[in-house]
């Protein structure tokens, strides 16, 4: 069999489940669930993939699962993934009526084609032709939300990092994959597009502790925490003029608590932000002026600060020959004027850690209505995110490991990761951690 041959035979099959793939998706859509909380749909992926005839392993960072069909362990892995995790948002149409977790991003379409794609190449028998093998991979908590339950998480023992792409190549589950990907769903004019990098992002969270005092009969008592906040947030806008353009860094600090009664001098005060930007050089730059911001702030109004920093994503950027496989597989099925590179996004992924270990593409396809992360943000099209989506991925695949796995073995022979993963792990614990900066004596 030809490679054309595999493609069309694989979609074929893909077609052929095409209401048990719909269906995968709408089902994770009515049950969604945050990040790292995942049991119910990690359970029913899990057991849609014995169905299929996988043997999946269970519980991986939490609630990750894995399953490697293939060639008996020669040739190079490649892995395809689906997110579990939903958003919070309590008003769209599908949200959980108790907790407010919705699928406002599109990740029940991501798993139903990743499960779509295995139904494909595996009706098919595809592996007959193939030199590598597949691992099919539902992973957890991409969506940075939750950051308490995370945390309470990390001290509990069952996390170090929060975001689950993060935890699986901590916990060694990534170790065996040579190649990745993903895709997202999207409200566009174009079947698809790939951006060729996008943001990483750090989180912090910071307290600043100051003395409460009579708002209106002694002020001067009182050390105004809110106004350290307030003071802090100024200085971290003044420093854009700082920033390289070409790092694309974003800043956008919240307070999250900003008093306890408008009587009282605000004693604490608290805040959280991203930070930001493509490169690692970048964003630790911005972080460290940040904090020095911060500090400054506290030492201004007499108050202390306490700063804790978490790692949370790697920039992201995809590989060019992964991405020129998937664009030609997308003019197959929609024409050539159907897809498009576009330079940079300003957003984050965790699917940027994976890409600083190995090449990784994470594409985007059309078939969204309303806006990403919103309550109006639904799956329209369902033909294309879901089944389409399969096809699409499975193509890719076809196209890296057809007979002796040729493409995936040449782009591995060329690929130069960023980092290893003692470097990456290394980074990451470096970037984790908390000050207290006591400013002026009181």
């Amino acid at each position: 069999m030809t490679r054309d041959e595999l493609k069309r035979a694989v979609c074929a099959a893909i077609d052929a489940r095409e209401d048990a793939i719909i269906e995968i998706g709408e089902s994770i859509l009515r049950q969604p669930e945050t990040g790292f909380r995942e049991h119910r749909t990690a359970a029913f992926v899990a057991e849609k993939m014995r169905e299929i005839g996988l043997q999946p392993q269970t519980g991986l960072a939490v609630t990750g699962i894995k399953a490697i069909a293939g060639s008996n362990g020669s040739g190079p892995t490649m892995a395809v993934l689906g997110e579990l995790d939903s958003l919070c948002i309590p008003g769209h149409p599908f949200a959980d009526s108790d907790t407010g977790a919705a699928h406002a991003c599109g990740h029940n379409a991501q798993v139903a084609g990743m499960l779509g794609t295995a139904i494909g190449l595996m009706q098919a028998g595809a592996f007959e032709h193939l030199g590598g093998n597949v691992a099919f991979m539902a992973v957890p908590a991409e969506e940075m939300i939750e950051v308490d339950y995370r945390l309470g998480l990390r001290e509990q023992g069952h996390i170090e990092f929060l975001t689950g792409k993060a935890e699986l190549i901590r916990l060694g589950h990534f170790d065996d994959v040579d190649l990745a990907l993903m895709c997202h769903t999207k409200n566009d004019t174009k079947a698809s597009h790939v951006a060729n990098s996008s943001n990483g992002a750090l989180i912090k969270r910071i307290r600043f502790l100051g003395r409460a005092a009579h708002a209106g009969g002694a002020p001067q008592k009182g050390i105004n925490a809110l106004n350290a906040a307030n003071l802090a947030m100024t200085a971290i806008a003044l420093q854009r003029e700082t920033f390289y353009d070409s790092d694309t860094i974003r800043i956008h600090p919240i307070i999250t608590h900003g008093g306890d009664a408008v009587s009282a001098v605000p004693a604490e005060v608290t805040m959280e932000t991203f930070v930001r930007g493509r490169t690692l050089e970048g964003i630790v730059d911005a972080n460290r002026k940040v904090d020095r911001c911060l500090r400054a702030a506290a030492m201004a109004i007499g108050c202390e600060v306490e700063i804790e920093t978490t790692a949370g994503y790697l920039p992201q950027n995809n590989d060019t020959t992964i991405t020129e496989l998937w664009g030609e597989n997308v003019k197959t099925l929609y024409g050539d004027n159907q897809f498009s590179v576009e330079e940079h996004r300003t957003g984050s992924t965790d699917m940027g850690d994976l890409g600083h270990l190995m090449p990784v593409s994470h594409p985007y396809i059309f078939g969204a209505s309303g806006v990403s992360h919103g309550a109006d943000y639904l799956l329209e099209d369902k033909e294309s995110v879901y089944v389409n989506m399969a096809k699409l991925l499975a193509m890719t695949v076809v196209d890296l490991l057809y007979g002796n796995a040729g493409e995936a073995q040449e782009l591995l022979r060329t690929a130069r990761p960023k980092l290893t993963k003692e470097e990456y792990l290394a980074f990451n614990r470096e970037m984790n951690g908390t000050e207290r900066f006591t400013g002026q004596a009181r």
